[in-house]
């Protein structure tokens, strides 16, 4: 028998490759709308390639990351193929973080080259990069430079890296591969229905797990890149209604805003919306239905290149109560297409055995497969800690449901022990999220002489509601045991990182350190 001819048969997997597919199949169509800027696939390929040949020219070798501060821009969305291109690892960096924090990433990653936009001139100066260059002399120098695309030979090459919040410490660069990154992409368009008449509105940031791997999931498909450089509820209803926006992905504070706002009306389109964290409540989820946007609960965490974990709707749960939809959509669901199937194990470790799929006993989420990954930058005991035994230990807990889908119950650090009884957070604001005049809300415990901690629930009400304490507590009692149900509640604005997650620690400082955080209540 011949031996086979494997370089035929074998190619790395990258996303570039999308790019160039795209610029064949779909090269006339617009693929990025960036304010008055609309460029074709044709014009953004060829871009790119010289993105590499300027990274290429201020010296950037391959593995050498490239730091990118800006909106959600036309730069960035090139950058996620350029740096590629030209062998570099992207760092997108969170717009949002202080000068202090984007000049800590900088410095660990070890970024060569920053490229940012003017607007953020300011903080771009004190990040101490080594080269640096702004979105104006990026144009002009973009237009003089050569084409280059430097081969992938390895799909486990570095193609991006991207910092946690950092919430409980200093932020972890997460590396991505080619590979995952191809993989995820490709899932996202699949889940997301993703195809050349999709017109995508950019509010989630690019820099967000390099955008949920959108930025090549949608060119992959062929659609439009619409570049939103500021997340503004009127705004993103001027660029739905003017741009025909078919889809999107926002945290839910942004759809909760966007249902409220004095623009929103019912589209002539339907428009699907990707949103994690908290699950939308029943109120939301009807406001949305009546405008025709419906709304996909993902789940995931920046060491899974985002959503590893959906909610897939079956049809036949559209007829039933907007009640009973919220309460299928409140679970987080079962592994991605492209994903391996979850574990749930009791106390996190993988030599254990599974929980019972009895939708109450709780374990920790455990995950592997090639959207996972490749571990934390320059951090090899943090790597094993998270990484180790084959699985990627979420520190998320959850239980199982018999028809197999998880449903996350907290945060291994966010549950309360009041009495020996174990509350989870999510369940309480769960509950309290169906009453009509609440927004928001996050539960944390607070430190109790008799019961060792006590739920706390730190509210926001809808604009224009009017709830007292009292009520609030009655109608979670309706909802929930009795040593469950928030002993204070407290109207506030809730404190959220650059990326819209609630930051927990936040409120447990402010119970520790500020006197009137007991807020009215029994």
């Amino acid at each position: 028998m011949t031996e086979p001819d494997l370089d035929s048969s074998f190619e790395p997997l990258t996303p570039v490759s999308y790019l160039e597919r795209a610029a064949v199949v779909h090269g006339h169509r617009i693929a990025v709308v960036d304010g008055p800027v609309r460029r074709t696939y044709a014009d953004l390929l060829q871009r790119c390639r010289r993105q590499a040949g300027l990274l290429t020219e201020l010296g950037v070798e391959p593995g050498d990351r490239v730091a990118v501060l800006a909106p959600n821009s036309a730069m960035l969305l090139e950058a996620h193929y350029g740096v590629a291109m030209a062998g570099g690892v992207l760092v997108a960096l969170n717009t949002r973080l202080a000068p202090a924090e984007l000049r800590y990433i900088v410095e660990h990653s070890g970024a060569r080259v920053l490229l940012y936009d003017d607007s953020l001139a300011a903080a771009a100066e004190q990040t101490a990069a080594a080269t640096m260059l702004d979105s104006t002399a990026y144009e002009h120098r973009l237009a003089g430079a050569p084409e280059v695309h430097r081969r992938l030979t390895d799909e486990r090459t570095p193609i991006a890296l991207n910092y946690t919040s950092g919430t409980t410490g200093k932020p972890k660069g997460v590396v991505y591969h080619h590979r995952g990154a191809y993989l995820q992409a490709l899932s996202m368009a699949f889940h997301a229905r993703l195809g050349p008449e999709t017109v995508h509105l950019w509010v989630l940031p690019m820099f967000h797990c390099n955008g949920w791997s959108f930025p090549w999931a949608l060119t992959a498909a062929g659609a439009t890149h619409v570049c939103l450089r500021k997340v503004d509820a009127g705004e993103i209803w001027t660029r739905i209604l003017d741009e025909g926006a078919t889809s999107m992905n926002a945290a839910p504070t942004v759809l909760i805003d966007l249902a409220a706002h004095p623009r929103a009306t019912r589209l002539d389109h339907p428009m699907s919306v990707g949103t994690g964290g908290a699950p939308p409540s029943p109120s939301l989820l009807a406001a949305l239905a009546d405008l025709d946007i419906s709304v996909t609960h993902l789940y995931g965490l920046t060491e899974t290149f985002g959503p590893s974990v959906l909610r897939d709707w079956q049809p036949e749960w559209d007829d039933l109560p907007i009640g009973e939809q919220a309460a299928l959509k409140a679970r987080q669901g079962n592994a991605s297409v492209v994903a391996q199937l979850l574990r749930v194990v009791g106390d996190g470790d993988p030599a254990k055995p599974d929980v019972p799929a009895d939708g109450e006993t709780v374990g920790e989420v455990l995950i592997r497969g090639n959207t996972v990954a490749g571990g934390y930058h320059d951090d090899p005991e943090g790597t094993r800690e998270a990484f180790g035994g084959g699985w990627f230990r979420t520190g998320d807990l959850a239980v199982v449901h018999p028809a197999g889908e998880i449903e996350l119950r907290d945060r291994r650090k966010d549950v309360i022990i009041s009495g020996g009884e174990n509350i989870a957070s999510i369940e309480v604001e769960q509950a309290m999220s169906r009453h009509p005049a609440v927004s928001e809300v996050a539960v944390v415990g607070a430190p109790h002489e008799r019961w060792g901690e006590v739920p706390v629930a730190f509210v926001t009400p809808r604009a224009g509601a009017e709830v007292s304490p009292e009520e609030l507590i009655e109608f979670s009692r309706s909802h929930l045991a009795g040593y469950k149900v928030p002993r204070r509640i407290v109207f506030t604005d809730l404190p959220k990182t650059g990326t819209g997650k609630i930051q927990k620690f936040a409120l447990r400082h402010r119970i520790r350190d500020d006197s009137d955080a007991s807020g009215p209540g029994i």
